[in-house]
Order: C-alpha cells, then structure tokens, then sequence
C-alpha cells in the first residue's frame, strides 16, 4: 500500500462549475479553455474514482495552473466551493487538499474549510504566501503543498513546454522564497513541494558559492513531491537531502507514481512512512 499526495480528479460538482463560465478557466462540453493557451481536449475517463489507482490513501487537489486562486473572489469562490464539495464527496481512500482565493485571502473562511476535514492547504507557487493563511495551518497542526502554478503563454512552444520550463522554475523559486522569507517567521510549518521543488535542492553548490547556506542544512519540515520525476532525480535529491524528505506523488491523470529505484527500504519510506510524516496524522476526512 502507499499514500499518494498528489492527485487531480475533476468531480461532476468542479465540471458543471466550469461549465457554467463563459470567460477563461472554462470547460466548453470537454474543453478546456485557458488565456494564452490552446484549447485542451479532456479525457472524461481520466477523472473516474472507480478506475483511479488510490492505494492507502490520494490526495486531489485543485489544478491551480487553471489560475483559478487568482480570480477576483466573485469568480474564484463558486468553483473553490464546487471542487471543496466534489472533493469531499469522493469515496475513500481519497482525501483532498483545501484551496483558497488569493486575490482577497479570508483567513476565517479557510479555517472553515480545513475543519470540514482536508489534509491541508494547497496554493499556487505563484501566489504569495501570506502569513494569516499561513497562521491558520500552524494552528491546525497541518501541512501546505507548494504546486506550479499558471504558465505564461507558451504560443509556439511544443506541448510540453508549461510543464518542463515555467513550472521547474516556479517550484525552483518557491524552495528558496520558503526558506528564506517565509521559515524565520512559521518554524512549525511542514511544507510539500511539488516536482521535488524544481529539483532546486541540487543547486546548493551553487548557493554557496554566492554566500549563501545550503549544504547540510536539511530542515525535516520541508518535503519534496516525486511527480513526473524518476530514479535519476530521486536518487539524486536523495543524495542531497536524504531520503527522510521524499514523498510519493503521481500527478495522476497525467503521470504515474515511479519506483524510486533505491531498495525496498526507501521505497516504504517513500511511498508510507514520509507521507505520514508530512501529513502529521491517519484521519484526513470527517
């Protein structure tokens, strides 16, 4: 069994949400339209829960590079609430991370929402991280996930270009932004960043070359998310930080979980232990 943080499943609550716009993030039938993008055929069967692999436990979470945290809160809201409903809605073993607008954070509105049962908080790489959202999960004892956010219009560029440029270098910056801006003022947060932080923990040489701290200084409340990576970088983060900080995510529909290829040991710590770590107790849904 294994515990996957990273999962997108749109439920029939989020769909007729997007449905229901007519000016981008929308859903025309299945397509998605977003600015400065093509549009994007979605596959319907790639968001079922009956032929999800789920193991232990999944986590959903909303597709923020929809850019839909960013929204004025009139529109960001309904399909904030539509994904929070459908999410918590799902069967087990699903659980789901909440999400909140950032154009106007409501402190008191997220705490609501992290009642109802979520795991924890997920926000855009993009947004700014303030502190009353922050002090929110620090009361809970719960934990934040660090996921790419919008891309920048990638017109003329091949189809993988969001996912392989514009979000590493979101989750690169965002691993360094945590551990110098926003550490010093939350010590008991437990973040999660996506795609092993844009592998920004391999630039540490680096860092120390320009005056900064890096080598050997491995905060145990930061973790890193496997998506879309595979043995070569896992083994390489690994190496880095330690295999105590990595944590099993798929991104699925559009990746698989890998095999971390590093015995059976780390592979249980991967996929059980460090998850558990990370999202500090068993029970995620009311």
């Amino acid at each position: 069994m294994s515990i996957d943080v990273h999962q997108h499943l749109w439920t029939h609550a989020f769909v007729e949400a997007l449905r229901a716009r007519t000016a981008p993030p929308y859903l025309d039938g299945w397509t998605l339209i977003l600015d400065g993008e093509p549009p994007y055929e979605v596959d319907p069967a790639d968001h079922d829960p009956a032929t999800r692999e789920a193991g232990e436990l999944a986590l959903v979470s909303l597709s923020s590079p929809l850019g839909i945290e960013s929204l004025p809160p009139e529109d960001a809201w309904p399909l904030i609430d539509a994904y929070h409903d459908g999410a918590l809605g799902l069967p087990a073993p699903f659980g789901a991370w909440a999400a909140t607008c950032h154009r106007e954070p409501d402190p008191e509105r997220l705490a609501e929402d992290l009642d109802r049962g979520f795991a924890g908080l997920q926000i855009p790489a993009t947004a700014e991280p303030l502190d009353e959202l922050l002090d929110v999960l620090v009361e809970r004892d719960l934990p934040l996930f660090v996921h790419p956010g919008p891309a920048a219009s990638a017109t003329g560029r091949p189809s993988w270009w969001p996912a392989v440029v514009p979000y590493v270098q979101q989750m690169h910056a965002a691993w360094y932004h945590f551990h110098t801006v926003v550490r010093p003022r939350h010590p008991r947060l437990r973040v999660c960043f996506a795609l092993l932080a844009g592998l920004a923990p391999l630039h540490s040489e680096r860092l120390l070359a320009r005056g900064g701290a890096g080598r050997g200084l491995v905060d145990p409340g930061f973790f890193v998310e496997t998506s879309s990576y595979g043995p070569r970088a896992i083994d390489a983060i690994v190496r880095e930080l330690g295999v105590d900080v990595v944590v099993n995510g798929s991104d699925a529909p559009y990746a698989t979980a890998p095999d971390p290829g590093l015995g059976s040991a780390a592979a249980h710590a991967i996929r059980v232990t460090n998850p558990r770590r990370l999202l500090g107790r068993k029970e995620y849904r009311t």
